[in-house]
């Protein structure tokens, strides 16, 4: 008698399109290992990443405003969430294996420093070897979680998460290095900027930034007015122009593109850019060169805080950049606190 999985995969080749990637078809895992009896590989890799410290640690790592006071502010878990929402509405529209795209979208931004984009540039700048955080996603999953044994996951899901990055780069892409192998990950690249094109609109108008009148009419006729709408465009569009592609590859009109584009100019110039909130940031620059200067100076206490393994497995900055990287900010900022902020004298009797 089959397995519950045997089933599962015996259904996704009943169901899902031709162009879906098949549990059954993985490229597998680095490392061999028996395959669960109830779930299917990508099913596994998913809750993997749900079970990892990295994962529960981006609640605390910032998305666009540096420890905002109000409750309903995005974090990068809360982003992460919303772009599994985006690509499992995107995959289930097109029979795609929405299984591998939540676990993609959950482990996307696993690599993501203290401090958002800001956060990355400093430590990019810090580290000999430079810092990119879809490469340090990967890292997080092949050899720093799980006490440094890394997580296992498929070829399918790590591709994924290594090019799912746009930066300020073309949304769309041919580059074969930046284009994912499967239509599960490519449907991820474009739902991260969904997501973030919509939920940042929000999260600026909450913090007085911006109104939404000032965001350009022609950006808001495209897209829509609210966070739904903009959703059901962006969704809407991406299926629609996949379906009446020409069957290579996930795309997205023209129109709606270029909206998107615009969009994103404009958040990059009024919010992430913007003095108002790029200037609390540009604080934290001074935080991660003490606490990285600090560590290339007291390396015992950092092999306390990693343990032998790891730290003996490579170099002192590598560690150092690791470690930084892994941080939520309140955790940087007690480091910081603790190591260059004076102490208070006990009172005596």
């Amino acid at each position: 008698m089959p397995t519950i999985r045997e089933q599962l995969e015996a259904y996704e080749k009943e169901t899902l399109s031709k162009h879906a990637a098949l549990s059954a078809n993985s490229k597998g895992r680095s490392k061999s290992e028996p395959a669960d009896p109830l779930r299917t590989c990508y099913q596994v890799d998913r809750d993997r990443i749900l079970q990892s410290k990295s994962f529960r640690r981006l609640k605390g790592k910032t998305q666009v405003f540096l420890a905002p006071v109000g409750d309903h502010y995005r974090t990068r878990i809360t982003h992460s969430l919303e772009v599994s929402q985006v690509a499992r509405t995107i995959c289930k529209s097109l029979r795609l294996n929405e299984d591998l795209a939540e676990a993609i979208s959950l482990g996307h931004d696993l690599g993501h420093t203290p401090f958002g984009h800001s956060g990355e540039a400093i430590l990019s700048r810090l580290h000999p070897e430079g810092f990119y955080h879809p490469f340090q996603s990967v890292r997080i999953v092949e050899e720093l979680e799980n006490e440094g044994r890394g997580l296992n996951l498929t070829y399918e899901v790590r591709d994924g998460i290594l090019k799912h990055s746009k930066g300020r780069g073309p949304i769309l892409t041919n580059n074969p290095r930046l284009l994912a192998d499967t239509w599960e990950g490519q449907v991820v690249r474009l739902s991260d900027i969904i997501a973030y094109a919509s939920h940042d609109v929000d999260d600026a108008i909450r913090a007085d930034v911006f109104r939404y009148d000032d965001i350009p009419s022609e950006i808001r006729k495209a897209l829509g007015k609210n966070y739904e709408h903009r959703f059901q465009t962006m969704c809407t569009d991406v299926v629609e122009s996949t379906i009446s592609g020409d069957g290579t590859r996930v795309l997205m009109s023209e129109p709606v593109l270029h909206a998107i584009n615009d969009l994103r100019t404009f958040l990059f110039k009024n919010v992430y850019e913007s003095n108002k909130v790029k200037g609390e940031f540009d604080k934290c620059e001074e935080i991660l060169k003490s606490l990285y200067g600090y560590y290339k100076e007291h390396p015992e206490e950092l092999r306390e805080q990693i343990g032998e393994g790891l730290f003996n497995r490579y170099t002192l900055e590598r560690n150092i950049c690791d470690f930084i990287s892994g941080m939520t900010d309140q955790f940087a900022l007690d480091l910081f606190r603790e190591f260059f902020f004076p102490k208070p004298w006990p009172r005596g009797l």
